[in-house]
């Protein structure tokens, strides 16, 4: 049913992506299908990686650990924005485009009061995509 599954990674926050990594491999080693871990980054040195070029190093790092003795394929796809803040939404929609996505596994966590406000990004994935959206929660 899927071939290939985008998964949205904050590198500084992978701790609290164990939840939609998980269901992301589950699904991915049901299906046969390709995991793509996306990662937003900019041009300017940062947190995790100095450059892009560093930063999509991480991001493969990554994906191959997901990869390690589960039986699935998986790859980094980096994306480079001016404002990763602002932009998110917007380059989220374009890596779904670019990596051929059937599917996004994405973490999410329990709506605020500030989510009335700003809407989250999984829900403008759904809104911009013609694709399947599955958030996973956090745990509490």
């Amino acid at each position: 049913m899927f071939k290939r599954i985008m998964v949205p990674v904050d590198l500084a926050h992978a701790d609290k992506l164990t939840g939609a990594v998980s269901v992301a491999v589950d699904l991915a080693s049901h299906y046969g299908a390709e995991v793509v871990f996306v990662g937003v980054t900019t041009n300017m040195p940062g947190q995790i990686a100095r450059t892009p070029q560093e930063f999509g190093s991480k991001l493969d790092a990554f994906a191959g650990e997901q990869a390690q003795g589960r039986g699935i394929t998986t790859r980094g796809h980096a994306v480079v924005s001016h404002d990763p803040a602002a932009d998110l939404d917007d380059k989220l929609v374009e890596a779904v485009h670019e990596t051929g996505a059937d599917l996004v596994v994405m973490a999410t966590h329990v709506p605020g009061i500030g989510d009335m406000l700003v809407p989250n990004h999984g829900g403008a994935l759904a809104r911009h995509t013609d694709i399947s959206i599955f958030l996973v929660r956090a745990a509490a």
